[in-house]
Order: C-alpha cells, then structure tokens, then sequence
C-alpha cells in the first residue's frame, strides 16, 4: 500500500471517528468502537459472497441434526471462519427504529463462528453498542463504513497495511486525547530488513516443508506476515516450496483480536489457532507455547515496561524456577532475572529458549531492542547474564544499529539483535557490530515520531554489510570474549583506634537498629525498656500505633520524624523484648569493660581487642562472637595510619604468602606468621578486568591497582563475569580540532562587536 492510499484510509476513518462518535465517547475511547468495526467490516466483505451458501448447509446440518458443525460451515464459506445470521451488514442499513437495529446487529454478530466471538470479546466491542443505540448513531456508523468510495476488504489492504492504519489511527486517537500510544509499532521498512537478516544467510540451504515462526510479542501480526511474505519468496527463488505455520503471542486484547482476524481474513486458520493473547496471556508470566521450538523468530518487545506483576506471578526473584530465565550454563547456574522495571532482554531470553537445536538450519532470531539492552546490569545480573549466555553459547551474529526516529513513537536509538545457534565457520567465535544509523532516507512528511525511512537501497545496503561480513568503518567484527570482563572485589584492610568512652557505649542502647524510635521510647519509658519489657509491651505497642499514624507530623513533640504508615517488620522488631534486653546486655558488658581498662585511647585495635578479650575471659563472661564484634565497633572509628586489623593468623608452611590473594607475611608476637587482614568496606572498590587482558586478573591488579595501592588484595570467590557492548566506543569518530587560525579570527570578529557596542553606548544622548 502506498502512501497516498495510505493517509486515504486513515483520514476516511477518522472522519467517521468524528462525525459519528464525537460528543459520545472521548477521543481516546474511538478505538474501541473504530477498530472492531474496521474488522467486521473486513470480515463481511469476504464472507458476502458465500452467505447462502453458508445458510443453506446450516439448514441442512440442522434438519439432520447434527451437532459437530463447524467444519463443514467453514467449508461452505470458504475460510476459517463463518456467520450464520442471516444478516449482512447490507443487510443492515435500511433497518427500521434504533431498537431493531440494535437487535438484527447483535444477531449478525452472534452469528459469527468461536474463533471470531473471542476477537469480538477481545474488543469488547458489545460494551459499546447501548450508547451507539441510544443516540442513534449505529445505523450512520455502518452506512459510513459501506461507504463504496473505501475499499476495506482484505484484497485491498493486507494485514501488515492493516496494522499499519491501525497504529496510525490509535497514535492520532491517543494524541488527540494527549495520551501516550504506549506501543512501539514497528514499520514495515524495519521488518524488511529483520526479515532479511533471518532468511538471507540460509537462502541456498531451505528445503520445500512447513517451517514455525514465533513472535512473543506480536501485536498486530504484520511481523510475522512480512516474514512469512520474505520466507516464500526467497524458497521460491531457489524452487523450494514452503510453508509456514505462524505462532504468536500478545497481551493486549485489541491488537491480538487484530493480528487474530486478519489471520483468519488470509485463510491462515491454522496459524489464526497459533495466536494467543488477551489480557491475562503475558509472555513473560504465561508462556502459551512452552517446551516448543521454532525455526524462525522476530519480535520487537516493548521497552522500558516493568514487569513487576509478572515477576510477582512467577514467585519474585528468589523463587523463580522457570526455566527460561534460570538455566544451567557452564555448571552454574543463571539467573537471567532483570530489574523488574525493564523486561525487554527477558523476551530475548525467552525466545532464544525455544531455539530448535535438532534441525540442520537450528534457529535464527532477529529481535528489536533500546540501547539500555547493551549496557545495563552489572556482572552477575540479569541483563549482564542474558548477553553472557548469549555470547558465550556463540549464538550472537550482530548488532545492527538502526537510525533514530525510525518508529512511530520513539525518538530513541535502536537496535536489532540477530542470533543462530547454527553460526556458518567463518563467524564462529565473533561478533558483528554494524552501525547503520546514517543509512537512511528521509520521510517528506513526519508519521508521528517516525521522520525517516529504510530504502529498499539502504535495507540491501544493511544486508550486504551483513553477508559479507567484512571490516569497514561500518562494520566491526569482534571475538566474542572482546565484551566480556572480570569484575573483580579489590580490598584494603582495616584501620581503627578503639576508645571505651562514655558516648560511644550509651550508643549501644539502640545497637537494634531504629536509633531515633528508640531513642524516644527510651525517652518515655527509660530503663524498663531493658529490664521488663513484658510490663510496658502493650503501652510500647499503642505508642507505635501513634507513630505510624497518618497524623505524625515531622515536627512532633517527640522529635521521631514524620512517618506515614510504620512497617509492620519494624514495629514488630521494635516489640521484641530480645532485642531489647540484647542492648542492655551490651551497655552493661561495655560499661564494665570500661571500668576494667579504661578510657584511655588505643590506637592498636588489634592490642585493644586482645585485651577485651582477656578482661571478658577473667570476669566470666560468656558473649556471642556477634556480641562481642558490636561493641568493639561502638567503640572504634577508621584511621588511614593505624596499624592493620588482623583476622586470623596461619603458620607459615601451611600455607603460603600470597598477597594478592590477601595472604600477607608478617611478624605476631615476635614470630613469623601468614596473617588476613580485615576488610574495610568503606576502602572497598571494584575493578573490571577485560577477558581479552594478556595474563589476565593478577597482571592488570599489579600493573593498575598495586602500584597506588599496595596492601591492596582480590577478595577470594567475589569475581564475576559480566558482558557489555558499546556502540559508542566502537564507532566514536572524534571531531577535528578548529585551527589557531580559525579560533583567533573568531576571537577578532568578537572584539570587533563589542567595540561597535561599546561606542553605541557611550555616544551622547545612548539610553
């Protein structure tokens, strides 16, 4: 469908949009009576010319009584799909009052076949006719879409020129209303070259058979028609001759009755079977085509959408075991779980699970993604895991960076993604990165965001970049390990002097957390907090009752802070008599303690700790290694100059020095010994090490890290793996630099001006 045909269509339904339903519904709810009817309409006009004979073979089965019809009134249609009423929507216009009308119409509509009441149930297209009825608009809305001057069957426009009007109707609708479309339809030029980039490497290996194509996001169906369109044609270039089974998923209920007529609308019936959706058919949460493989895959996901409910459903991180997103690779165990806000690489995922490993052509995939899919997620995340996995099964072929402004409603970057699990020997092992954001035609005038196009000449630009895989300014190729990285967990040790003052043990009263709530209870109700919580448990509990009030003001005579809605686990934390009794059992260990070695300060905290531990041992007392570790952090603070925190200690020949792994010879007691050191979080730092670094972790840490800091050490099993690929990096092309001679002309020029300005205002009589 052309342009102009195109602004043709758009601009007819619209106008019916505001002739027939202004003032009765707002803009923004046209789509749910515009579309259906787009698709009624679309249906009816294949279906008129068989309708006696459909008539004719129900009244036949019925006289015979039999029950298991539908086959046999699909045949008499001739498609996948039939209406019994004995209406048309011709039929229709010269009906006599509004409530007749309404009757005949939702009797026509009752007559459709299963497969469509579940569209019309996606449309929810029946909520509307009450108000249509009721303002005597259903009649002018079905003359306006029998208007003979607009062609709407199938013949004249296919499903991907379907989706196309129907995206460009709900941005107008949506705009109109000043809301968002919320879906980033993809146009055709950009599924072309999808297309391209699944079938072109194979071309000369397809063999005549049915092939499965699978899109997990599919709205409308038009990606999975273009594919299909671009799979028959190029078997048929070659003498093959293919069919193909399409499968697909989407959850929004309007675009899936879309994508569900129109496969109905091209005799794909059996591929019409193959679309699931609505509104609870998640892919995410609710995989309709689990355990299956496919050929063939192309999605274009929605970017930037959170996923939170469906993680919700699927038992949160922790108890996640789908095994899409939790796989075994290399002997451990991936989790490919993203942040719940952006799910995008998660459809990636899911879609590379369903790659068919038996067949001699494997599986290929071309997926649409945002920048953020390169780069976010630190090592041993999900988004940083997927591209592991990925890149490390050797499934990834290229990255293709598209030009911006290339959809209908987005600005932003983007970026196709194209893997195989059956990668051809001279890509094995490598990357393709092809930067095509200059390679585009410009649109005269704007489609929404969408200000330019993909030429045939740029798609076979971009497709001969890919096939013949070749460095150009363009194009980059890279070994897989190119974009990986360690990430390793350097640490410093530990520094502290330690003092038993007075200030630092009273601190310990609220070592349970919560300081400023306790603080004010003990304000309240003082030392029976430690000693007989039971007594005052209830008076504690309608005091947090007030805190967590809506009604707490920052600046409340307690001086707790404001507070809106107290969280049941604090304050059932705050209600534990052991936490409590705990505190006052640390206060009272370090108040003897200090009466025992004194204030005095110690800036050995290794002396210091050894002489606690003696003063405990000689006075009796029992405390819990993490008792004990409290108070000795009450008490001591971080000095860069103090002497090193030891951990433990080895004998040397059990073990050897080894400092990088934080194993540091040294002297205790006057004897020789392999000594760790404590950590100092606050010191902690991380550095990524690229898998490509010649003799890897402990050359980069002696020759980056050591020489700056030299008591520096890896912390042992806290490497990671991560991977990440930068376009940026890649392809930068640095601006020249202006010469001396253009920056002093310039600076002359200013000069010049500002005298003139200058003059101007000290002339006589200047304001």
């Amino acid at each position: 469908m052309d342009q102009a045909t195109h602004n043709k269509i758009v601009s007819f339904i619209w106008g019916i949009a505001d002739d027939v339903l202004r003032d009765l519904f707002r803009r923004g709810k046209y789509p749910d009576v515009i579309l259906p009817m787009f698709v009624i309409r679309r249906m009816d006009a294949v279906l008129e010319p068989t309708k006696q004979a459909v008539l004719d073979t129900r009244k036949m089965l019925d006289d015979a009584r039999i029950i298991g019809q539908r086959a046999a009134l699909c045949d008499a249609a001739g498609q996948a799909f039939y209406n019994t009423s004995r209406f048309t929507l011709r039929d229709l216009q010269s009906r006599g009052s509004q409530q007749q009308l309404l009757a005949d119409f939702s009797d026509y509509l009752n007559g459709f076949s299963p497969n469509v009441q579940d569209i019309l149930e996606n449309f929810k297209f029946r909520n509307q006719l009450a108000t249509l009825s009721k303002a005597d608009a259903l009649g002018t809305l079905i003359n306006k879409f029998l208007d003979p001057e607009i062609d709407l069957s199938p013949a004249a426009i296919d499903n991907h020129a379907m989706g196309t009007v129907f995206e460009e109707l709900v941005r107008k609708f949506n705009e109109e209303n000043n809301e968002e479309a919320g879906e980033h339809w993809t146009p055709r030029d950009a599924v072309r070259l999808m297309a391209n980039l699944v079938f072109l490497p194979i071309e000369d290996q397809l063999k005549s058979g049915t092939y499965l194509l699978y899109d997990c996001a599919c709205g409308t169906g038009g990606m999975l028609t273009v594919a299909e369109e671009t799979l028959t044609t190029i078997a048929a270039k070659h003498h093959q001759q293919v069919t193909a089974l399409l499968c697909g998923q989407e959850i929004n209920p309007e675009t899936y009755a879309v994508c569900k007529a129109d496969m109905l609308l091209k005799g794909e019936g059996e591929s019409a079977e193959h679309i699931v959706g609505g509104a609870e058919w998640s892919t995410l949460a609710h995989d309709a085509f689990a355990a299956q493989e496919f050929d063939f895959m192309l999605a274009n996901p929605p970017y930037g959408k959170s996923w939170k409910k469906d993680l919700e459903a699927m038992g949160g991180k922790d108890g996640m075991r789908d095994p899409r997103f939790k796989v075994m690779h290399q002997d451990e165990e991936l989790s490919l779980v993203t942040r719940s806000s952006d799910g995008q690489m998660l459809f990636l995922a899911n879609m590379a699970s369903k790659m068919n490993h038996r067949s001699k052509l494997g599986s290929r995939i071309a997926e649409v993604h945002n920048g953020s899919s390169l780069f976010t997620g630190d090592a041993g995340q999900g988004e940083s895991n997927i591209r592991r996995w990925l890149i490390e099964n050797d499934w990834l072929e290229a990255i293709v960076a598209l030009p911006l402004n290339l959809f209908y409603n987005t600005g932003i970057a983007t970026y196709i993604w194209v893997l195989s699990n059956r990668k051809p020997a001279h890509r094995k092992g490598q990357v393709q990165l092809i930067d095509a954001s200059g390679w585009f035609k410009p649109l005269r005038k704007n489609l929404g965001k969408k200000n330019c196009e993909l030429s045939p000449e740029d798609i076979e630009r971009i497709s001969r970049s890919f096939l013949d895989f070749k460095e150009t300014p363009e194009s980059k190729i890279f070994t897989n390990a190119a974009f990986g990285y360690w990430k390793v967990v350097v640490e410093r040790p530990l520094r502290l002097h330690s003092q038993l003052s007075t200030q630092a043990i009273e601190k310990l009263r609220f070592a349970s957390g919560d300081e400023d709530l306790r603080s004010a209870l003990h304000d309240e109700f003082g030392d029976a907090l430690f000693t007989s919580f039971a007594g005052i448990a209830a008076a504690v509990e309608r005091r947090l009752a007030d805190w967590s009030g809506d009604d707490v003001e920052s600046d409340d005579d307690e001086g707790v802070g404001a507070r809106k809605g107290l969280p049941e686990s604090r304050k059932k934390k705050l209600l534990d008599a052991r936490t409590w009794e705990r505190d006052g059992r640390l206060v009272e260990v370090a108040t003897a303690l200090r009466a025992v070695l004194g204030d005095q300060l110690h800036d050995d905290h290794n002396v210091f700790r050894d002489l606690v531990d003696g003063a405990l041992k000689q006075a009796g007392r029992k405390l819990p290694a993490a008792e004990v570790k409290l108070i000795l952090k009450a008490v001591s603070w971080r000095v860069d100059t103090a002497p090193r925190v030891i951990a433990r200690t080895h004998k040397p020949g059990r073990i050897a020095a080894d400092p990088l792994r934080g194993l540091f010879a040294a002297s205790v007691d006057g004897k020789p010994a392999i000594v760790e050191y404590e950590p100092d979080a606050d010191l902690r730092d991380t550095e990524q090490v690229p898998l490509l670094e010649a003799g890897g972790i402990e050359a980069f840490i002696r020759r980056e890290v050591l020489p700056y800091t030299p008591d520096a050490w890896i912390k042992e099993g806290a490497t990671k793996i991560g991977y990440e690929v930068s376009f940026t990096r890649h392809f930068y092309k640095p601006q020249p630099l202006r010469t001396l001679e253009e920056i002093s002309a310039d600076i002359l020029a200013i000069e010049r001006e500002a005298d003139g300005l200058l003059d101007g205002l000290l002339k006589p009589g200047a304001t």
